[in-house]
Protein backbone atom coordinates (compact mmCIF):
# COMPACT_ATOMS: atom_id res chain seq x y z
CA UNK A 1 0.00 0.00 0.00
CA UNK A 2 1.13 3.77 -0.82
CA UNK A 3 3.09 5.55 2.19
CA UNK A 4 1.10 8.42 0.56
CA UNK A 5 -2.24 7.58 0.27
CA UNK A 6 -4.72 6.02 2.87
CA UNK A 7 -6.63 3.43 1.99
CA UNK A 8 -10.73 4.46 1.74
CA UNK A 9 -13.29 2.26 2.62
CA UNK A 10 -16.85 3.32 2.18
CA UNK A 11 -19.44 1.75 3.89
CA UNK A 12 -20.58 -1.40 1.59
CA UNK A 13 -16.97 -1.98 1.53
CA UNK A 14 -17.30 -2.14 5.63
CA UNK A 15 -20.56 -4.03 5.20
CA UNK A 16 -19.27 -6.91 2.91
CA UNK A 17 -17.04 -8.08 5.79
CA UNK A 18 -18.66 -7.36 9.02
CA UNK A 19 -19.54 -10.61 10.81
CA UNK A 20 -20.01 -11.79 14.01
CA UNK A 21 -17.10 -13.98 14.79
CA UNK A 22 -15.30 -11.45 13.70
CA UNK A 23 -16.73 -8.32 15.49
CA UNK A 24 -17.15 -10.51 18.66
CA UNK A 25 -13.54 -11.49 18.52
CA UNK A 26 -12.09 -7.87 18.21
CA UNK A 27 -14.45 -6.75 20.80
CA UNK A 28 -13.42 -8.99 23.69
CA UNK A 29 -9.85 -8.35 23.05
CA UNK A 30 -10.86 -4.20 23.72
CA UNK A 31 -12.61 -5.28 26.63
CA UNK A 32 -9.60 -7.38 28.11
CA UNK A 33 -6.61 -4.67 26.75
CA UNK A 34 -8.42 -1.56 28.65
CA UNK A 35 -8.10 -3.59 31.86
CA UNK A 36 -4.06 -2.62 31.20
CA UNK A 37 -3.92 0.72 30.29
CA UNK A 38 -0.34 1.37 31.90
CA UNK A 39 2.00 -0.05 29.42
CA UNK A 40 5.19 -0.24 31.81
CA UNK A 41 3.62 -2.03 34.54
CA UNK A 42 2.80 -5.32 32.68
CA UNK A 43 4.40 -7.57 30.87
CA UNK A 44 4.98 -7.05 26.73
CA UNK A 45 3.32 -10.78 26.87
CA UNK A 46 0.27 -9.20 27.49
CA UNK A 47 -2.10 -6.52 25.97
CA UNK A 48 -2.97 -3.30 26.86
CA UNK A 49 -4.97 0.02 25.64
CA UNK A 50 -4.26 4.20 25.96
CA UNK A 51 -7.63 5.51 25.71
CA UNK A 52 -8.23 8.65 26.79
CA UNK A 53 -12.16 10.18 28.04
CA UNK A 54 -13.68 11.09 24.75
CA UNK A 55 -14.01 14.48 23.71
CA UNK A 56 -17.30 16.93 23.24
CA UNK A 57 -16.43 19.79 20.80
CA UNK A 58 -20.10 22.29 20.05
CA UNK A 59 -20.28 23.05 16.76
CA UNK A 60 -21.07 26.51 16.34
CA UNK A 61 -23.86 28.39 18.85
CA UNK A 62 -26.65 26.11 16.93
CA UNK A 63 -27.47 23.42 19.95
CA UNK A 64 -27.52 19.98 19.01
CA UNK A 65 -24.39 19.96 16.46
CA UNK A 66 -21.42 18.15 18.53
CA UNK A 67 -18.29 16.45 17.49
CA UNK A 68 -17.10 13.37 19.58
CA UNK A 69 -13.64 12.63 19.12
CA UNK A 70 -12.46 8.67 20.64
CA UNK A 71 -8.52 7.97 19.78
CA UNK A 72 -6.87 4.87 21.58
CA UNK A 73 -3.87 2.96 20.77
CA UNK A 74 -4.39 -1.02 21.43
CA UNK A 75 -0.69 -2.32 22.22
CA UNK A 76 0.04 -5.71 21.69
CA UNK A 77 -2.57 -7.81 20.60
CA UNK A 78 -3.23 -10.55 18.63
CA UNK A 79 -6.77 -11.59 16.71
CA UNK A 80 -7.64 -15.03 14.92
CA UNK A 81 -7.33 -14.69 10.98
CA UNK A 82 -10.55 -14.03 9.43
CA UNK A 83 -10.17 -16.95 7.11
CA UNK A 84 -8.38 -19.13 9.63
CA UNK A 85 -10.68 -19.28 12.60
CA UNK A 86 -8.01 -20.73 15.91
CA UNK A 87 -5.36 -19.60 13.65
CA UNK A 88 -4.04 -16.50 15.76
CA UNK A 89 -1.86 -14.10 14.24
CA UNK A 90 1.19 -12.16 15.35
CA UNK A 91 0.80 -9.83 17.86
CA UNK A 92 -0.05 -6.49 16.60
CA UNK A 93 -0.54 -3.03 18.13
CA UNK A 94 -3.14 -0.49 16.54
CA UNK A 95 -3.71 3.25 17.12
CA UNK A 96 -7.08 4.70 15.44
CA UNK A 97 -9.11 7.25 15.67
CA UNK A 98 -12.92 7.96 15.72
CA UNK A 99 -14.91 11.24 14.30
CA UNK A 100 -18.51 11.31 15.10
CA UNK A 101 -20.80 13.99 14.26
CA UNK A 102 -24.46 14.23 15.94
CA UNK A 103 -26.35 16.93 13.83
CA UNK A 104 -30.26 16.33 15.67
CA UNK A 105 -31.41 18.87 12.69
CA UNK A 106 -30.29 16.87 9.90
CA UNK A 107 -33.14 14.46 9.81
CA UNK A 108 -35.52 17.72 9.03
CA UNK A 109 -33.63 18.38 6.03
CA UNK A 110 -34.58 18.63 2.52
CA UNK A 111 -33.05 16.37 1.40
CA UNK A 112 -32.71 14.42 4.86
CA UNK A 113 -29.63 13.49 6.00
CA UNK A 114 -28.55 10.97 8.82
CA UNK A 115 -27.88 12.88 12.21
CA UNK A 116 -25.04 10.69 13.09
CA UNK A 117 -21.87 10.54 10.94
CA UNK A 118 -19.24 8.31 11.79
CA UNK A 119 -15.41 8.05 10.05
CA UNK A 120 -12.80 5.61 11.55
CA UNK A 121 -9.06 6.68 10.93
CA UNK A 122 -6.58 4.16 10.84
CA UNK A 123 -2.48 5.18 11.63
CA UNK A 124 0.76 2.83 10.95
CA UNK A 125 1.40 2.69 14.52
CA UNK A 126 5.15 3.35 13.71
CA UNK A 127 5.05 6.29 11.45
CA UNK A 128 1.79 7.98 12.62
CA UNK A 129 1.00 8.28 8.98
CA UNK A 130 -2.61 7.63 8.17
CA UNK A 131 -3.36 4.25 6.41
CA UNK A 132 -6.67 3.95 6.35
CA UNK A 133 -10.09 5.42 6.53
CA UNK A 134 -13.02 3.79 6.79
CA UNK A 135 -17.09 4.76 7.00
CA UNK A 136 -17.80 3.84 10.60
CA UNK A 137 -21.73 3.70 10.99
CA UNK A 138 -22.44 0.49 10.52
CA UNK A 139 -19.04 -0.38 12.54
CA UNK A 140 -20.25 1.50 15.14
CA UNK A 141 -23.65 -0.20 15.40
CA UNK A 142 -22.26 -3.65 15.52
CA UNK A 143 -19.29 -3.09 17.87
CA UNK A 144 -21.95 -1.93 20.30
CA UNK A 145 -24.74 -4.60 19.93
CA UNK A 146 -21.29 -7.13 20.25
CA UNK A 147 -20.25 -5.31 23.58
CA UNK A 148 -23.93 -7.21 25.26
CA UNK A 149 -22.97 -10.21 23.52
CA UNK A 150 -19.71 -10.59 25.12
CA UNK A 151 -20.84 -9.17 28.24
CA UNK A 152 -23.94 -11.38 28.18
CA UNK A 153 -21.24 -14.46 27.27
CA UNK A 154 -19.60 -13.94 30.39
CA UNK A 155 -22.31 -12.00 32.86
CA UNK A 156 -25.03 -14.19 32.15
CA UNK A 157 -24.03 -17.77 30.69
CA UNK A 158 -20.74 -18.33 32.43
CA UNK A 159 -22.40 -18.17 36.00
CA UNK A 160 -23.87 -21.59 34.75
CA UNK A 161 -20.59 -23.15 33.41
CA UNK A 162 -18.03 -22.72 30.73
CA UNK A 163 -19.79 -23.88 27.68
CA UNK A 164 -23.53 -22.68 28.92
CA UNK A 165 -23.36 -20.09 25.76
CA UNK A 166 -23.28 -23.05 23.91
CA UNK A 167 -26.00 -25.32 25.96
CA UNK A 168 -28.34 -23.19 27.46
CA UNK A 169 -31.64 -21.90 25.60
CA UNK A 170 -32.68 -18.40 27.01
CA UNK A 171 -35.69 -16.33 26.71
CA UNK A 172 -34.91 -12.46 25.53
CA UNK A 173 -36.30 -9.31 25.73
CA UNK A 174 -35.54 -6.50 23.30
CA UNK A 175 -37.02 -2.63 24.48
CA UNK A 176 -36.90 -0.48 22.13
CA UNK A 177 -37.18 -1.28 17.74
CA UNK A 178 -34.80 1.19 16.28
CA UNK A 179 -31.66 0.69 14.91
CA UNK A 180 -30.25 -0.94 17.52
CA UNK A 181 -33.08 -3.01 19.15
CA UNK A 182 -33.30 -4.05 15.70
CA UNK A 183 -29.79 -5.40 15.25
CA UNK A 184 -29.54 -6.61 18.77
CA UNK A 185 -32.42 -9.13 18.00
CA UNK A 186 -30.82 -10.59 15.27
CA UNK A 187 -27.85 -10.75 16.89
CA UNK A 188 -28.87 -12.42 19.89
CA UNK A 189 -30.86 -15.21 17.81
CA UNK A 190 -27.65 -15.56 15.48
CA UNK A 191 -25.02 -16.13 18.30
CA UNK A 192 -27.40 -17.63 21.32
CA UNK A 193 -30.02 -20.43 21.85
CA UNK A 194 -33.51 -18.44 21.85
CA UNK A 195 -36.39 -19.57 23.09
CA UNK A 196 -38.66 -17.07 23.51
CA UNK A 197 -37.92 -13.24 21.94
CA UNK A 198 -40.11 -10.54 23.30
CA UNK A 199 -40.42 -7.32 21.41
CA UNK A 200 -41.41 -4.03 22.97
CA UNK A 201 -41.88 -0.49 21.22
CA UNK A 202 -43.17 2.57 22.22
CA UNK A 203 -45.62 2.14 18.99
CA UNK A 204 -46.57 -1.14 18.73
CA UNK A 205 -46.66 -1.39 15.22
CA UNK A 206 -43.04 -0.92 15.02
CA UNK A 207 -42.74 -3.71 16.96
CA UNK A 208 -44.84 -6.14 14.46
CA UNK A 209 -43.15 -4.79 11.78
CA UNK A 210 -39.59 -6.22 13.20
CA UNK A 211 -41.22 -9.49 14.91
CA UNK A 212 -42.90 -10.31 11.16
CA UNK A 213 -39.49 -9.78 9.65
CA UNK A 214 -37.57 -11.46 12.32
CA UNK A 215 -39.91 -14.69 12.39
CA UNK A 216 -39.44 -14.72 8.93
CA UNK A 217 -35.82 -14.69 8.21
CA UNK A 218 -35.05 -17.17 11.17
CA UNK A 219 -34.33 -20.51 9.94
CA UNK A 220 -37.33 -22.95 9.62
CA UNK A 221 -35.97 -25.40 12.11
CA UNK A 222 -35.29 -22.83 14.70
CA UNK A 223 -37.02 -23.19 18.25
CA UNK A 224 -37.26 -18.76 17.99
CA UNK A 225 -41.04 -18.10 18.86
CA UNK A 226 -40.97 -13.86 17.86
CA UNK A 227 -44.12 -11.68 19.77
CA UNK A 228 -44.69 -7.88 20.21
CA UNK A 229 -45.82 -6.92 23.05
CA UNK A 230 -47.49 -4.34 23.85
CA UNK A 231 -45.67 -3.04 27.55
CA UNK A 232 -42.52 -3.43 28.66
CA UNK A 233 -43.62 -5.30 31.81
CA UNK A 234 -45.18 -8.26 29.25
CA UNK A 235 -41.78 -8.40 27.45
CA UNK A 236 -39.79 -8.44 30.47
CA UNK A 237 -41.35 -10.47 32.74
CA UNK A 238 -40.32 -14.46 31.65
CA UNK A 239 -36.89 -12.62 30.25
CA UNK A 240 -33.35 -14.20 31.65
CA UNK A 241 -31.78 -11.32 29.02
CA UNK A 242 -33.05 -7.82 28.14
CA UNK A 243 -31.56 -5.60 26.07
CA UNK A 244 -32.65 -2.02 26.47
CA UNK A 245 -32.04 0.61 23.49
CA UNK A 246 -34.21 4.17 23.67
CA UNK A 247 -33.51 7.32 24.13
CA UNK A 248 -35.95 7.70 27.34
CA UNK A 249 -35.35 10.58 29.64
CA UNK A 250 -37.49 8.51 32.13
CA UNK A 251 -37.35 4.78 33.57
CA UNK A 252 -39.08 2.07 31.46
CA UNK A 253 -38.52 -0.93 32.99
CA UNK A 254 -39.22 -1.02 36.70
CA UNK A 255 -37.85 -3.90 39.27
CA UNK A 256 -41.76 -5.22 38.87
CA UNK A 257 -41.18 -5.69 35.55
CA UNK A 258 -38.55 -8.39 36.22
CA UNK A 259 -39.37 -12.03 36.00
CA UNK A 260 -39.99 -13.37 39.84
CA UNK A 261 -37.19 -15.72 40.02
CA UNK A 262 -34.14 -13.94 40.26
CA UNK A 263 -30.88 -13.99 37.75
CA UNK A 264 -31.80 -11.57 35.09
CA UNK A 265 -29.03 -9.76 33.12
CA UNK A 266 -29.91 -6.25 31.38
CA UNK A 267 -27.65 -4.92 29.07
CA UNK A 268 -28.28 -1.02 28.88
CA UNK A 269 -27.23 0.53 25.99
CA UNK A 270 -29.60 3.91 25.82
CA UNK A 271 -28.61 7.15 24.46
CA UNK A 272 -30.68 9.27 26.38
CA UNK A 273 -29.44 12.68 27.53
CA UNK A 274 -28.70 10.38 30.84
CA UNK A 275 -27.05 6.75 30.09
CA UNK A 276 -28.75 5.08 32.98
CA UNK A 277 -32.52 7.00 32.95
CA UNK A 278 -33.63 3.92 31.37
CA UNK A 279 -33.43 1.77 34.15
CA UNK A 280 -35.70 2.34 37.15
CA UNK A 281 -33.02 3.02 40.26
CA UNK A 282 -34.85 0.44 42.10
CA UNK A 283 -33.37 -2.48 39.28
CA UNK A 284 -30.22 -0.35 40.24
CA UNK A 285 -30.71 -1.22 43.90
CA UNK A 286 -30.86 -4.56 43.47
CA UNK A 287 -28.01 -5.23 41.19
CA UNK A 288 -24.41 -5.47 40.26
CA UNK A 289 -23.25 -3.39 37.56
CA UNK A 290 -20.33 -3.64 35.16
CA UNK A 291 -18.64 -1.21 32.52
CA UNK A 292 -16.63 -1.50 29.82
CA UNK A 293 -14.43 1.17 30.68
CA UNK A 294 -13.76 2.46 34.35
CA UNK A 295 -12.51 5.47 33.07
CA UNK A 296 -15.52 6.58 30.68
CA UNK A 297 -17.66 5.60 33.44
CA UNK A 298 -16.27 7.90 35.82
CA UNK A 299 -16.78 10.86 33.55
CA UNK A 300 -20.35 10.05 31.97
CA UNK A 301 -22.15 8.13 34.89
CA UNK A 302 -22.27 10.76 37.35
CA UNK A 303 -25.16 9.81 39.36
CA UNK A 304 -25.42 5.97 38.61
CA UNK A 305 -27.56 4.56 41.17
CA UNK A 306 -25.29 2.05 42.34
CA UNK A 307 -21.58 1.36 42.57
CA UNK A 308 -19.95 -0.10 39.85
CA UNK A 309 -18.90 -3.69 40.31
CA UNK A 310 -16.20 -3.86 37.66
CA UNK A 311 -15.24 -3.97 33.91
CA UNK A 312 -16.17 -6.24 31.95
CA UNK A 313 -12.36 -7.26 31.05
CA UNK A 314 -11.75 -8.43 34.53
CA UNK A 315 -14.23 -11.07 34.75
CA UNK A 316 -13.18 -12.20 31.76
CA UNK A 317 -9.52 -12.23 33.00
CA UNK A 318 -10.49 -13.40 36.31
CA UNK A 319 -13.61 -15.68 35.16
CA UNK A 320 -15.42 -14.73 38.79
CA UNK A 321 -18.62 -14.83 37.70
CA UNK A 322 -21.33 -13.64 39.17
CA UNK A 323 -23.74 -15.90 40.77
CA UNK A 324 -26.65 -17.61 39.27
CA UNK A 325 -29.10 -15.71 41.42
CA UNK A 326 -27.78 -11.90 40.81
CA UNK A 327 -29.35 -9.52 38.83
CA UNK A 328 -26.34 -7.94 36.87
CA UNK A 329 -26.31 -4.67 34.52
CA UNK A 330 -23.82 -4.52 31.35
CA UNK A 331 -23.94 -0.22 30.98
CA UNK A 332 -23.14 0.07 28.01
CA UNK A 333 -20.80 3.45 26.76
CA UNK A 334 -18.87 2.28 23.62
CA UNK A 335 -15.28 3.00 23.77
CA UNK A 336 -12.30 4.20 21.10
CA UNK A 337 -10.37 0.45 21.69
CA UNK A 338 -13.54 -1.44 20.19
CA UNK A 339 -13.43 0.63 17.44
CA UNK A 340 -9.73 0.06 16.85
CA UNK A 341 -10.19 -3.85 17.41
CA UNK A 342 -12.69 -3.81 14.89
CA UNK A 343 -11.48 -1.49 12.18
CA UNK A 344 -8.25 -2.99 12.48
CA UNK A 345 -9.98 -5.96 11.60
CA UNK A 346 -12.62 -4.79 9.18
CA UNK A 347 -9.22 -3.51 7.31
CA UNK A 348 -7.25 -6.90 7.60
CA UNK A 349 -10.26 -8.54 5.99
CA UNK A 350 -10.58 -5.92 3.37
CA UNK A 351 -7.10 -6.70 2.57
CA UNK A 352 -6.85 -10.22 2.52
CA UNK A 353 -9.62 -10.60 0.42
CA UNK A 354 -8.28 -8.52 -1.72
CA UNK A 355 -5.00 -10.16 -1.52
CA UNK A 356 -6.73 -13.61 -2.37
CA UNK A 357 -8.34 -12.00 -5.68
Amino acid sequence: MSSSTPAYYNADAVRQVLSWPLVNRAVETALVAIVKQDAETHPQSTSFACQPKRSFTACGKEPGRILFTMPAYVGNYSLESPKSPGDAQQSRSTLACKLVTSFRENPARDPPLPSIHAHVLLFDNQTGQLSAIMEGTDLTTWRTVSASLVATKYLYFRRFGSQAELERSINVAIVGCGVQGQLHAAAFCANFRVKQLNLYNRTLAKAQVLADELQRTLDTESETQVKACSSAHEACQDADVICIATYAKESVIQFADLKAKQGVHINAVGAGEVHFSELAPDIYHQAKVYVDCYTNAEAELVGLPAPITAEVGQIILSENYPKETEITIFQSMGMASEDACVAQAVHDCILSGAKDS
